[in-house]
């Protein structure tokens, strides 16, 4: 028997061919029979002659019921197909009217109640499984990998001192080489602020729990508000510093008288209003007071109810006397206060020379960078400044600068 395989191409299309020969000896005479395969059609045609076929002009040729049947045998994974025509759901029912959202509420419902649950072809039983059961897949088998041992030469001199080193030693000089999991938590600050170590703990123990340290509670702020705007008012050499934090009965009123003298005050330097629930409309006098004031040199409103746009007019008044050297007002009433007015303040703090410490919370990093850099920069400008002392004579009125070393 001998078997021949031939092969033609047509197009793109391969034809093939297999004639095998048998041949049989029995006799002078010989039988061959040959057997050819018969080239795959497609609807009885050759797979050519759909070459040269436009598919627009079939798509065309078509009505809307062929092309809907067409679309939905079309696969609905097909990347290239808008997910819209990837459902095979139509609804082609006409509006009815308006949408009465009660009424759908109840067709839904009594439909719901209406239609017969499907039948199980298997009936619920306790405890058995119906289906097939997953299984978790066995982790991957890992060879168990030797621990290989370093033999590290310290020398006799340091193997000697580590040898007769005690407990608390080995532990200082873990602490110093930054092996932290190596020491209990007692242990690790017993080191760092350079003290004994706890009493029954070794280099082996364990960290127990230390008994709660109780502070007595802050007491209230006791603070006159009445003397205080007195004292402000008669501008007192003594009034330095007016701390009313956690005070919430100032009313409107004493507000205001006390942002009205503060305007004219020479000798106040530190204002605290952190926790009194100062407002914007309240705030607003605030800021003209700051306007006007050149002493003072500290403000503190924390923990109130600002709005960020009253938050960025603060610090636009800063630069009027660019006196003020501290100003805090984060944990307000809104904590976000968005790229816009994080811009805002960031442009009026790089104007301003004089402050050097801010007290605000920033969520973009570029506002935080250029805020810190310039605030750096005025505390560097500062201590120049601080070398040297200017001394005003009292008869010639000359000035006189000398470097303070």
């Amino acid at each position: 028997m001998a078997e021949t395989i031939e092969e033609e191409y047509e197009g793109d299309f391969r034809k093939k061919t297999v004639r095998t020969s048998f041949k049989i000896q029995e006799t002078k005479s010989s039988t061959t029979t040959t057997v050819e395969t018969i080239p795959a059609k497609l609807y009885g045609k050759d797979p050519s002659v759909y070459d040269d076929i436009d598919v627009d002009d079939l798509l065309n040729k078509l009505s809307e019921e062929e092309l809907n049947a067409l679309a939905k045998e079309v696969d609905p994974d097909d990347s290239m197909l808008p997910p819209s025509q990837r459902c095979g759901y139509e609804c082609e029912k006409d509006a009815t009217g308006p949408v009465d959202r009660n009424q759908l509420i109840t067709y839904i419902n009594t439909q719901a109640l209406e239609t017969p649950d499907l039948p199980e072809n298997q009936p619920f039983e306790l405890g058995k499984v119906r289906g097939k059961k997953w299984i978790p897949p066995e982790p991957p088998i890992r060879e168990q990998q030797a621990d290989e041992q370093v033999a590290i030469d310290l020398g006799s001199e340091y193997e000697n001192a580590l040898a007769k080193a005690s407990d608390e030693e080995i532990i200082d000089l873990a602490a110093i080489l930054g092996f932290h999991q190596m020491m209990n938590q007692d242990q690790y600050y017993a080191s760092l602020l350079n003290t004994g170590q706890p009493v029954g703990l070794g280099w082996d123990g364990i960290t127990k729990s230390s008994k709660q340290k109780i502070f007595p509670k802050e007491g209230p702020n006791t603070t006159d508000i009445l003397k205080v705007i007195r004292n402000v008012e008669d501008d007192d050499k003594n009034m330095l510093d007016v701390n009313l934090n956690n005070i919430k009965t100032i009313s409107d009123e004493n507000f205001a008288t006390l942002f009205k003298e503060l305007a004219e005050n020479t000798y106040v330097t530190s204002l605290s209003l952190a926790n009194t629930g100062l407002t914007d409309h309240m705030a607003e006098q605030l800021i003209e007071a700051i306007k006007k004031n050149n002493t003072l040199k500290v403000l503190n409103v924390e923990s109130n109810q600002l709005s960020p746009k009253c938050i960025a007019a603060f610090i636009d008044a800063l630069l009027v006397t660019k006196s003020i050297e501290e100003f805090r007002a984060s944990n307000q009433r809104n904590c976000i206060m968005g790229n816009k007015i994080e811009m805002e303040i960031t442009n009026l703090v790089e104007k301003n020379p004089s402050l050097v410490r801010l007290g605000l919370h920033l969520e973009y990093n570029d506002a935080r960078d250029r805020i810190a850099r310039h605030l750096q920069k005025n505390i560097d400008t500062n201590r120049r400044i601080s070398k040297y002392l200017i001394t005003i004579g009292s008869n010639n009125k000359s000035v006189t600068i000398t470097r303070q070393d």
